[in-house]
């Protein structure tokens, strides 16, 4: 992973729109102007960190501080380097950093889609849901924690 550029916004934007197409058309809400601008008004660069595979873009993902401790946002893996193993490795290496500093983590992932599962394999929990979104929660994995789930 490296650093976020400004620069980046355009080929995240069409990674966001790809991805995120088969979810939000079986939801009855794909645009595919709206999809791309979300991700442009809302992007911080600071916060996101650009996914290589081979030397290439591969994704991108976005940790960014709140209040009571981060949100997970932004995180699209490109459709051919899905499935193995490159999302689980982002997730243990971003919520390694949130546990050292113990800070929750939230998101929000559409109703049906199949990321819920790699959300939930990493400890994440439903907190509330609506029609749309499922939103979930991670608390901080301590030492003690770890200890107790052995």
């Amino acid at each position: 992973m490296r650093p976020a550029r400004a620069t980046d916004v355009d080929a995240i934007a069409e990674l966001r729109a790809t991805v995120m197409r088969p979810d939000l058309e079986r939801l009855g809400r794909y645009d595919e102007h709206r999809v791309r601008r979300r991700l442009r008004d809302g992007f911080s660069p600071q916060h996101t960190s650009i996914i290589a595979a081979a030397g290439s873009f591969a994704g991108s993902v976005t940790l960014r501080p709140a209040e009571d401790g981060h949100w997970l946002e932004h995180f699209y893996l490109s459709p051919d380097v899905q499935g193995r193993g490159l999302g689980s490795a982002v997730l243990r290496t971003l919520l390694a950093r949130t546990d050292t500093a113990a800070e929750p983590v939230r998101l929000n992932v559409l109703q049906g889609s199949p990321a819920r599962r790699l959300y939930e394999r990493h400890g994440f929990t439903v907190e509330s849901q609506d029609p749309i979104d499922v939103f979930m929660l991670r608390l901080p994995v301590t030492n003690r924690t770890r200890q107790t789930l052995l």
